[in-house]
């Protein structure tokens, strides 16, 4: 829901920033691949208890997953940087509710592996769509140039990471936050699916 407005408020700086990557030789899969890593280190911050390190490397680990599609434009896009980019995305998603659910698994198990089902449910939609639209030949610009065909919902990027910082700065809530968030995650997987029906038939 937000990341539109959130990709136009970020756009301007990361062109900037792009543009020096481009021009120094960085690859648009080597900031995919980092930023990917940074996220997987901020899971292991939380996973110690180290909640604001947490959020600081979480924070600059989504930076470098808006660095590397302005890289690709400058640089050219690929298919394997459009999988790699979707794939690492997902670890991400998973890796910090289960960095939550080991700093204190009495408080947080429950309550992240819920959380990580409404993932798996919204990201096997997500994807299901992306590849009937595909063989339907089909377009979308909603969320500007992508790899594959986006649709948007209530919970998307945006809103995750905004959660997972609100679980950073309020650990003992975490188990409050993640349900609330996967009730609307899962809402976002049903509206896609009930827009599929209708798309599909």
């Amino acid at each position: 829901m937000l990341d539109g407005w959130a990709r136009r408020k970020l756009d301007p700086m990361l062109d900037v920033v792009a543009g020096r990557l481009a021009d120094a030789g960085v690859s648009a899969n080597a900031i995919t691949v980092v930023a990917c890593l940074v996220g997987l280190a901020a899971a292991a911050a939380i996973a110690s208890g180290l909640f604001v390190s947490g959020l600081l490397l979480l924070l600059l680990s989504r930076l470098g997953d808006g660095l590397d599609g302005a890289v690709a434009k400058r640089r050219g896009k690929t298919d394997l940087g459009g999988y790699l980019d979707i794939v690492l995305d997902f670890v991400f998603y998973g890796a910090v509710p289960l960095g939550f659910a080991l700093a204190d698994p009495a408080a947080n198990a429950l309550a992240a592996s819920g959380l990580l089902f409404s993932f798996y449910v919204n990201g096997s939609s997500f994807l299901a769509y992306a590849v009937m639209a595909e063989k339907r030949k089909m377009t979308s610009e909603a969320r500007g140039p992508k790899s594959l065909f986006f649709t948007t919902g209530l919970a998307e990027a945006t809103e995750t990471i905004l959660v997972f910082a609100l679980c950073c700065l309020f650990p003992s809530w975490f188990a409050w936050f993640a349900w609330a968030f996967a009730a609307l995650t899962l809402y976002t997987a049903l509206s896609r699916i009930v827009l599929a029906v209708k798309t599909f038939r």
